[in-house]
């Protein structure tokens, strides 16, 4: 298969990073060598992972194979997510519109906010006694 048949993308939310290529294919999805369905057991995710997917109309055309590392399972699906809409950038141009409307080219930036000394949480102080 020759190179320009095959469209790369980098995604990252919180402390996870995805790396995922697409090929012209039936729809397969392998995430860090297992299935889709048995990475994700969560519908909620597997559906946030592939709705670039179906905002461009490319569902089911493209097999995707992702290398997924950091952070829990939230944090994994929507670098996945990020990463497949700057792939599916890559792959047309024009498809920066929907993707930019419903938000997954944005990185999202929140990160766990440090602790604070003399804290308990970053925000969370020491129980407050009266006597």
């Amino acid at each position: 298969m020759s190179a320009a048949k095959k469209f790369f993308g980098v995604g990252k939310r919180k402390t996870s990073v995805a790396r995922l290529h697409l090929t012209p294919g039936d729809g397969k999805i392998v995430v860090n060598g297992r299935d889709f369905e048995a990475y994700f057991p969560r519908e909620t995710y597997r559906l946030s992972v592939v709705q670039p997917m179906d905002v461009t109309g490319n569902l089911g055309k493209f097999d995707m194979s992702v290398t997924v590392f950091g952070g829990g399972l939230t944090g994994q699906a929507m670098a996945i997510r990020h990463g497949l809409a700057r792939a599916l950038l890559t792959l047309n141009p024009d498809y920066r519109k929907p993707l930019h409307r419903n938000g997954f080219l944005t990185r999202d930036a929140r990160r766990v906010e440090r602790k604070k000394y003399g804290h308990r949480k970053a925000r969370r102080s020491t129980q407050y006694s009266k006597r």
